[in-house]
């Protein structure tokens, strides 16, 4: 496993991480979701990517089980902050008063006295974002957590959080999460290349882009498949998508590779680029998944990938 600096921190994170989205609590059943995260560790990975309203609680509940008794120090844990939690009206957003208490709830569900990384999981444009970077500061001074993220941000609010941070002394974000892979590069226009001027890592999330690059929709939607039961993937399963999709597939098979190790191996290529963070239902999958972390991906590849999968235009404001 090849482990990468989150940004200008001493953090060292595994370059393929383990999430807990679809799967802890929700898809997979409580022992294989222990599987899982038993072969990930085997495997070398060390990030583990959750979140409070991941299954409503659960994924944290079922990874705090299945993680405690190991080495602590071996782990990197994070969890994010930001969705609604129940219909109470302060139970949600980046206030001071939600961070605190749901910092405290994900500690007690992951059975952990502190957070490697605590996220923040949108931008909250009903709190004032000096409130929020106070929090998430105070809690790292307290212990409860090492280092503090954002999750889909844009550009300004990064700049923001950071402007903020250095003039009143305060810890700064180190990581930002986005959603990046080949079907969605939306990143690179701006977010990326603001991350690098701020010193910060990204660790992306749905590199396979819902299971679309994996090769599973060459040949239309399968029965019981995400696409076939969700409109998640709509955009890129229309006629011209497939047919994209199974060029790829058979570019991967010409490079020596799998789609799926391809695909995570083309994201990691990004220098900003910290972790790319999966799921797996077995521990076959993440197997199948590390191997991505020791692709070399050459001027020719990557050219083609290119062609196969241009950055198009910045979406729209």
């Amino acid at each position: 496993m090849q482990y990468r600096q989150v940004g200008k921190s001493g953090l060292r994170i595994s370059a393929v991480s383990i999430g807990g989205w679809l799967t802890f609590g929700g898809s997979i059943q409580e022992d294989s979701a222990a599987s899982v995260l038993k072969a990930s560790l085997d495997a070398g990975i060390n990030f583990i990517d959750l979140a409070d309203i991941y299954a409503m609680g659960k994924a944290e509940e079922v990874a705090g089980r299945a993680l405690k008794g190991l080495p602590r120090h071996e782990l990197v844990i994070s969890s994010k902050v930001f969705a609604k939690m129940s219909e109470d009206t302060n139970d949600r957003g980046l206030s001071r008063k939600h961070i605190f208490e749901s910092v405290d709830r994900s500690l007690r569900r992951l059975q952990t006295d502190y957070l490697d990384i605590y996220f923040c999981h949108r931008e909250d444009p009903d709190t004032p974002l000096e409130e929020t970077c106070r929090a998430m500061d105070d809690l790292v001074r307290m212990g409860k957590i090492h280092y503090w993220g954002t999750s889909v941000w844009s550009p300004e609010g990064l700049r923001g959080a950071h402007a903020i941070a250095d003039k009143r002394n305060l810890v700064a974000p180190t990581v930002e999460q986005p959603q990046y892979s080949l079907l969605v590069r939306d990143v690179e226009h701006a977010v990326a290349p603001t991350c690098a001027e701020l010193g910060m890592g990204m660790v992306a999330w749905s590199p396979l882009a819902g299971g679309a690059l994996t090769g599973k929709y060459d040949n239309g939607r399968p029965a019981g498949s995400r696409g076939e039961q969700t409109n998640w993937l709509d955009r890129h399963l229309t006629e011209s998508g497939i047919d994209r999709l199974r060029a790829f597939s058979a570019l991967a098979k010409e490079a020596g590779h799998t789609p799926s190790a391809l695909a995570l191996a083309w994201v990691l290529n990004n220098p900003v680029l910290s972790s790319v963070i999966t799921g797996a239902t077995n521990a076959d999958q993440v197997k199948a998944n590390v191997v991505a972390s020791e692709i070399q991906i050459g001027t020719d590849l990557a050219q083609r990938l290119d062609e196969l999968f241009p950055i198009g235009e910045p979406s729209p404001v």
